[in-house]
């Protein structure tokens, strides 16, 4: 068991899937939290009265974690509320659409790499200045195996963008290790979540469980693990590293 009490934590996309779950969790262990959603506000309020009931403080903020301005503002509510973050879970993302490269349009481009590579540098930029005056924290970013298989089909853009997030991830352990902000990554494989549900077939998702040696998709519980453990003291010593979680389906 992990004890966090005493820390905040701020879960981007902890509306559902595993931010959902590593939102819960991190309460479960004593901390109080930030969860945030950008279109679920529904899902994330009843993700609130959760925690709540649990008897950790927790704050909602709403907004889009790949625009600046509403980073800072929510950035902003943290600081006024808090005082303070201890760990950063940089969980939002989404495949928005699959796409070959033929079919693949600009836009759509700039929105995958938006949402997932270019929050990460928002959000990890906008705390920076509360984990320094700290003088320590902890940034677990959510990478993906898509980083180094290169996705299923129509996933390129998600797949790039996700590379960027695991490049991203070690280039910042570096940069940080001098202000003892620790930066980790858990590398999710094929999690039962609504985002399969959304952007992946049936039958694409049977394709996917019979090349994994476990034979079947991973739960959020299981994922989230590797965050907490991330995040806890037991992995001060640990940073640029990636958890891959994919029940062998891509092994180093």
């Amino acid at each position: 068991m992990y004890t966090f009490e005493g820390q905040v934590v701020w879960v981007t996309g902890s509306s559902t899937g595993i931010g959902r779950a590593a939102a819960l969790a991190f309460a479960k262990q004593g901390a109080d939290l930030v969860v945030h959603c950008h279109n679920s506000r529904l899902e994330a309020e009843t993700l609130v009265q959760e925690i709540e009931q649990i008897g950790r403080k927790v704050l909602l903020v709403q907004g889009d974690v790949a625009d600046r301005q509403q980073v800072e503002q929510m950035v902003a509510q943290i600081t006024q509320v808090y005082g303070r973050l201890d760990i950063l879970m940089n969980n939002a993302g989404s495949m928005v659409k699959r796409a070959i490269l033929e079919d693949l349009d600009e836009e759509l481009w700039d929105r995958v790499m938006d949402v997932n590579l270019k929050s990460v540098y928002l959000v990890t930029k906008a705390v920076l200045p509360l984990m320094k005056k700290q003088g320590k924290g902890k940034i677990i970013n959510v990478t993906s195996v898509a980083a180094r298989n290169g996705g299923g089909y129509g996933a390129l853009a998600y797949a790039a963008a996700k590379g960027g997030v695991s490049t991203l991830t070690r280039g910042l352990a570096k940069e940080l290790a001098p202000f003892h902000i620790l930066v980790n990554a858990i590398s999710p494989g094929v999690i039962t979540t609504p985002f399969h549900d959304r952007f992946t077939s049936p039958e694409v998702r049977k394709s996917a469980i019979s090349q994994i040696p476990l034979g079947r998709e991973g739960t959020t519980d299981e994922t989230i693990g590797s965050a907490l453990f991330l995040a806890s003291s037991y992995a001060d010593y640990i940073t640029g590293e990636i958890i891959e979680i994919n029940g062998g389906q891509l092994m180093s």
